[in-house]
């Protein structure tokens, strides 16, 4: 039987940390401190870590998939957020019909984008 794992957390970028720590935080996630100066996020049981470190190309083709349940709420969440002006760098398209289902792509301030599948 081959070996199983107990956790995964994949190690998420910031060039900003503190302004991605505020933007996570906005998003609905719960930060904690952990291991090495990171933070981890946390949202319904699922996570990932927050680290201060950043490389632009690595940024920019990191991908988060994030299954919901109501495309329009989290579009209307994230508008709120990026209109006020606290989140430099943030982008929001509006959610687009693919398949049969409804995909919001939403890149933090780093670049990191995060794309919500309803």
């Amino acid at each position: 039987m081959p070996p199983t794992i107990k956790d995964l957390k994949p190690y998420v970028p910031a060039k900003d940390f503190e302004l991605s720590q505020r933007f996570y935080a906005a998003l609905g996630f719960t930060l904690t401190p952990a291991f090495g100066g990171t933070y981890d996020a946390e949202l319904n049981g699922h996570r990932f870590r927050l680290q201060d470190a950043y490389v632009k190309d690595w940024a920019n083709n990191f991908m988060m998939l994030i299954v919901i349940d109501a495309v329009e709420a989290w579009h209307e969440h994230v508008l709120e957020m990026q209109s006020s002006g606290n989140y430099p760098g943030m982008r929001v398209q509006d959610p687009v019909p693919i398949g049969g289902s409804q995909v919001l792509h939403v890149h933090d301030p780093s670049g990191v984008l995060l794309v919500f599948v309803q």
